[in-house]
């Protein structure tokens, strides 16, 4: 492999990682970073957006709009999860972990016993390309593009909308807005969905890639709330950096020494991040700015 390919294959092992680390934590980020809830229940979402998909896609959906009808139905029950569970529980917080724990449990076995433990997936689209003698998925590179439309979306809906302005006043000082006029339960709810429906659009995007199991949200979630842990609590000024941070450990680590060594240099930097950042990376670099 020439220095060009050796370049281009580092890039390319970077950012699959830092897709797969921003698209697994983009959901759990707006959820705990934002609300203060730790969803549990996190892959469960994921798996729900990749099984939709699934479904929808060999119901005739092309492959992009079956994705978002993926995280359209995740938002939607996590809408209604939020309803019917989470809203008694914002003043215990750490009851939101026994609750959505137990969300994620009746949630994969519901899907064991209904969809049984294996379902057919779809291939993955758009082939492969060569470069310096090495094959590449083209799908890997949407993937990317993706997580960065993720991020920029977000932060865009977050900061330059009505809605985005109310649900940050909401969450920030809610008896203030609440006096102001503000339904709150209403932005809570939808927070609550809009996290759910990230989640499931990260399953959509990577059924292609995944075998389809009830457990298959697991993937995700170590990464993500690695990502969240490292990020902080500043949503939007933590994630990237910190995605960025972490898919050079597990990119590099990966490569030289295969992807267990990946997974333990992943919580090795989460670890000493704690330990020398207790605030994550957003808390860092807020400081920095004061």
């Amino acid at each position: 492999m020439d220095a060009l390919g050796a370049i281009f294959a580092s890039l390319y092992q970077f950012g699959d990682a830092f897709a797969f680390l921003v698209l697994s934590a983009c959901g759990l980020a707006i959820i705990f970073g934002m609300m203060g809830v730790i969803n549990l229940a996190h892959g469960e979402f994921i798996m729900c957006g990749a099984y939709v998909t699934v479904m929808a896609n060999r119901a005739g959906l092309p492959l992009p709009v079956a994705v978002l009808a993926g995280a359209v139905v995740a938002g939607a029950i996590g809408v209604l999860v939020e309803r019917l569970v989470i809203r008694h529980l914002y003043a215990r917080p750490l009851d939101t972990i026994v609750a959505t724990w137990g969300i994620s449990l009746i949630a994969t076995q519901g899907t064991l016993i209904v969809l049984g433990s294996t379902m057919t997936g779809v291939g993955t689209p758009l082939g492969s390309f060569e470069l310096a003698g090495n094959s590449y998925s083209t799908y890997r590179l949407v993937l990317m593009g993706s997580a960065v439309a993720v991020l920029v979306l977000l932060y865009l809906f977050f900061n330059k909308t009505r809605f985005g302005v109310l649900a940050r006043a909401t969450i920030q000082v809610p008896h203030m807005a609440e006096a102001l006029g503000v339904d709150t339960r209403l932005i809570y709810a939808m927070t609550f969905g809009i996290g759910a429906g990230l989640a499931g659009l990260t399953g959509g995007l990577y059924a292609p890639t995944m075998t389809m199991v009830p457990t298959m949200g697991t993937t995700f979630i170590m990464e993500a709330f690695v990502t969240v842990v490292v990020g902080g609590a500043d949503v939007f000024l933590g994630t990237a950096p910190a995605a960025a941070a972490l898919a050079i450990v597990k990119a590099s680590l990966t490569s030289w020494y295969g992807q267990l060594f990946g997974q333990i240099g992943l919580l090795i930097a989460v670890i000493l991040v704690i330990r020398l950042l207790p605030r994550g990376v957003s808390g860092f670099l807020l400081r920095e700015r004061a």
